[in-house]
């Protein structure tokens, strides 16, 4: 469908493994004969471009079959033996399609639509157009975001009641034209001239457009050779389950969609003596009180990771106190933890800027002779609890009975439409360190590189 399709912009996925890097891959090679055709793929960062498993990657697995040869400088491309060339660009900062002003491109395509701005989105569309004979089209992959422009411009194709496309209406060809910045839609392009009163001049500014539904289902192959990334999607948290393996477009983070004190594993009457790694991450309040005088706190999680790889909560410390007595809170934990379980690597977050830098360097002369370092946060907070929330949510955390069980379980369940969020941005902090080398090892840039040069010109 999304390769058939003759609309002037064509918006393809919804849901992860449903092909969509591959498809857009695809698209230009119907053209490789133009030698005056020209096509621009753009992803947010060049990092994203050349990640494992990427459009760099994926191209490898197509365009040598058809006499593709790649560069990577000064532009990253892939040339074809007519003169054909597919280029990767990016778009990482909102004025950066300044770069692209006076450029004329026959096919614009973005990977992850969502990852870029609507005034991004829109600028590049001026640059469509070229003099290879084949007029300016648009084709764009993307995973459901609530929150995104993308959401509205697409509302017609997934209901407003769930959330998921809507079947019948996918591939649906329909007509907008934008007018002062306000988009007017029609299910024809003459009912939306006549409806507006268009002259033939602005009839040109008339765009079609569909959006084309998938799911991993639909990736035949993919399910073959990778059984387990259906189960993969299965342990992500709710709210990611539900926008990459059903592609929901309305599911939003709300209470209870993270954290259920149903889900936990055990509520054990002690540690148990079979851990093998212990992180107590903190998150510290900037003030005493926080704007209105209503408290800050600050908030300190153990936690642990043991020998048959589940999690527990060992302890939890929430307090509000001023800036000084925060110190020696850490400093006497850190006596204690140590004391009572050996090796416990102590966490502190560090805020960007030179005050961030110095409060760091403070609190590691503070703390000397303990385990401790500081890291910058990024990312929302949700996206950094979710590693964590997939756990819990598949009943592989334990907690230790204890007096901060209830306000702990509290925060957790209220997140992250409750306004303290400071146990759970500890506890995320705890969880990610605990895992944070325990991922697949990068390629090795040199063989990237070799691998590369071998089809450079």
């Amino acid at each position: 469908m999304f390769l058939s399709s003759s609309a002037d912009i064509v918006i393809y996925g919804g849901a992860a493994g449903g092909g969509k890097t591959y498809a857009l891959l695809l698209e230009p090679l119907r053209h490789h004969n133009n030698g005056k055709f020209g096509c621009v793929i753009f992803r947010k960062n060049s990092n994203q471009i050349f990640a494992e498993g990427g459009l760099w990657d994926t191209a490898y697995s197509i365009y040598p079959y058809v006499g593709g040869v790649p560069k990577i400088t000064p532009t990253p491309s892939w040339t074809f033996p007519s003169g054909m060339k597919v280029s990767f660009g990016h778009l990482d900062r909102k004025d950066d399609v300044l770069k692209w002003q006076g450029s004329q491109i026959a096919m614009i395509a973005f990977d992850e639509l969502t990852h870029f701005t609507q005034s991004q989105f829109f600028y590049m569309l001026s640059r469509n157009r070229s003099s290879s004979g084949v007029s300016g089209y648009i084709r764009a992959t993307c995973n459901p975001d609530a929150d995104s422009w993308v959401a509205d411009l697409i509302k017609w194709w997934w209901d407003p009641d769930t959330g998921y496309p809507i079947p019948e209406r996918s591939g649906v060809v329909r007509y907008f034209v934008r007018v002062n910045g306000e988009l007017y839609w029609g299910d024809t392009k003459e009912s939306l001239c006549f409806e507006l009163g268009l002259t033939d001049e602005e009839a040109l500014q008339v765009k079609s457009m569909t959006f084309i539904s998938s799911k991993l289902s639909d990736n035949k192959i993919l399910m073959e050779n990778d059984p387990s990334y259906l189960a993969n999607l299965k342990a992500l948290p709710i709210v990611e389950q539900e926008r990459l393996l059903h592609g929901n477009w309305k599911i939003r983070p709300a209470a209870g969609l993270f954290f259920k004190r149903s889900q936990i594993g055990e509520i054990l009457n002690e540690a148990p003596n079979d851990i093998v790694k212990y992180v107590r991450c903190w998150d510290l309040a900037a003030t005493a009180e926080s704007e209105g005088g209503e408290p800050a706190y600050t908030a300190g999680v153990l936690m642990g990771k043991r020998k048959n790889k589940r999690y527990v909560v060992l302890n939890v410390i929430n307090v509000r106190q001023s800036a000084s007595d925060v110190r020696n809170t850490i400093k006497n934990t850190c006596i204690i933890d140590r004391q009572k379980y050996g090796h416990v690597r102590t966490k502190l977050p560090q805020d960007p800027g030179q005050s961030g830098k110095d409060q760091a360097e403070s609190y590691i002369k503070f703390l000397a002779g303990f385990n401790v370092f500081t890291e910058r946060e990024s990312g929302s907070k949700e996206t950094r609890a979710e590693p964590f929330a997939a756990q819990w949510q598949a009943g592989n955390v334990d907690i230790v009975a204890g007096e901060w069980n209830e306000s702990y379980l509290s925060q957790l369940e209220s997140f992250p439409e409750s306004k303290l969020k400071d146990m759970v941005d500890a506890s995320s902090g705890a969880f990610n360190e605990l895992e944070k080398y325990n991922v697949t090892a990068a390629p090795n840039i040199s063989k990237t590189l070799l691998k590369s040069s071998h089809w450079r010109r």
